[in-house]
């Protein structure tokens, strides 16, 4: 498998990292105004798990470093699958949250209260696990990142009170939870997968192996809580499975891009772990 040796290449990742992760919800704003989040959310999930796929069968799957990812997965113990499944899980529950938030309070104040939560909360819990890093740097970034958080549920809060329109503080609050869940997702994936890349430990992960599964967790995870979210949704009338067949084949390539998008972020993300950390990352 296709392993990052070289720090200076891992920040670099880190950084792409941080586009996609930031960027991918522009998606939810290109498809038709009909199209709801609920509906969109389905091709997201299925983008993301073709991604995981293919970089298996690809990076996860090439040169002598490591194991293939059909070797892997065949070895894999049960308990490390299941960690790296519920990390998928977990994560789709802030998800959906957080895509509720932006639809209600917009993604001007939800994108940047619920990621600077979970990038807050996720540094903690990371370097608290797996101290790697210079500590001054990555939480003097988590203190900048937590002053920008506070700033921004100012400023909408001042925006409620002056607002005739009576704005809900539904949004906010979604945010603040979808960030605290978000955070935590990423122990589950790490606590599958080898500490060391380049040695491959019996029962443990591949990188490429832990996303698939995450991917699938995702996936399966959805038919639970974007089935609830479809019946009895935060804001707007119920959808139903039928309306998702009726979407424009333009609205579903949109979504599945979002889900590329966003697993393309993920994927560099825990490629340029071993070298820079995850602490490092999420900072």
């Amino acid at each position: 498998m296709y392993i990052v040796e070289n720090y200076g290449l891992a920040i670099v990742l880190c950084v792409i990292t941080m586009l996609c992760w930031g960027s991918w919800a522009n998606t939810t704003k290109l498809t038709t105004k009909t199209w709801r989040f609920e509906l969109l959310y389905w091709d997201y999930g299925f983008g993301i798990l073709i991604t995981t796929l293919l970089l298996a069968f690809t990076l996860g799957s090439y040169g002598n470093e490591g194991r293939s990812f059909v070797n892997d997965i065949g070895q894999a113990a049960n308990s490390n699958l299941f960690y790296a499944f519920i990390g998928g899980v977990v994560f789709n529950l802030a998800n959906i949250l957080l895509v509720a938030a932006i639809g209600i309070a917009g993604m001007s104040v939800a994108f940047p209260v619920g990621i600077g939560i979970a990038l807050v909360l996720g540094v903690i819990v990371n370097y608290i696990s797996n101290p790697q890093g210079n500590p001054i740097l990555i939480f003097g970034g988590v203190t900048l990142i937590a002053l920008a958080i506070i700033l921004n549920a100012r400023a909408y809060h001042k925006l409620q009170t002056s607002s005739t329109s009576g704005i809900s503080k539904k949004g906010l609050i979604l945010s603040v939870v979808s960030g605290s869940l978000m955070g935590l997702f990423y122990k589950y994936v790490a606590g599958s997968m080898v500490t060391n890349f380049n040695v491959p430990e019996a029962g443990k992960l591949t990188p490429y192996t832990a996303l698939v599964i995450f991917a699938v967790g995702i996936v399966i995870s959805s038919f639970v809580f974007n089935t609830i979210q479809m019946k009895r949704p935060f804001s707007g009338t119920p959808v139903s499975f039928k309306d998702y067949f009726k979407g424009l084949k333009k609205d579903h390539l949109i979504g599945s891009l979002g889900g590329m998008i966003w697993c393309i972020g993920m994927s560099l993300s825990i490629i340029a772990s071993g070298k820079a950390g995850p602490q490092c990352l999420m900072a």
